[in-house]
C-alpha cells in the first residue's frame, strides 16, 4: 500500500468484500456473544473518546497516517475494537469504510477533527496492510 492510498480510491470490488466481511463477522460475533454482552460498552466509548482526542491532536500537529506514532494509536484502536471480536484484515478495512459511508459514524468521528474519518481511514488501511 502506498502512503497515498485511501478508502476513497480503493478498488470497488475490494471495498465490497471488506463491507461484506465486516457485516458477516459482526453478525457472527453478535450471535455468539448475546449481543456483545461481555463488553463494557461505556468503557469502550470512554477509551475511544480519549484515543480520538489523541488522534485529533496528531492530525493538528501535522502527523501522517503512516507515521509510527499514528500506527501505534491505530493499534490501540484495533485493540479496543477487538474487545467485541478481533476483526480480520478485510473486516477492519470494512470498519474504515463504515466510518466514511455511514452519516452518523462520519459525523461522530469528525466531531473530534474535521479530517478524522479521512485520516483514520488511511491509517487503518496502513495498519491492516502491515499488522493484520
Amino acid at each position: 500500500m502506498t502512503p497515498h492510498m485511501s478508502i476513497s480510491t480503493m478498488d470497488l470490488d475490494h471495498a465490497d468484500r471488506c463491507r461484506r466481511a465486516l457485516a458477516e463477522e459482526q453478525a457472527a460475533s453478535l450471535a455468539a456473544t448475546d449481543g456483545w454482552a461481555h463488553v463494557d460498552k461505556d468503557q469502550v466509548h470512554r477509551d475511544w473518546h480519549d484515543l480520538y482526542g489523541e488522534i485529533a491532536a496528531a492530525i493538528t500537529a501535522g502527523a501522517t497516517p503512516e507515521d509510527a506514532a499514528v500506527q501505534e494509536l491505530v493499534g490501540r484502536h484495533y485493540a479496543i475494537a477487538s474487545r467485541f471480536y478481533a476483526p480480520s484484515r478485510v473486516a477492519y478495512i470494512g470498519m474504515a469504510l463504515l466510518y466514511a459511508e455511514d452519516d452518523g459514524m462520519r459525523t461522530w468521528h469528525n466531531s473530534y477533527h474535521p479530517r478524522m474519518v479521512e485520516f483514520l481511514g488511511a491509517a487503518m488501511l496502513r495498519y491492516a496492510g502491515s499488522a493484520l
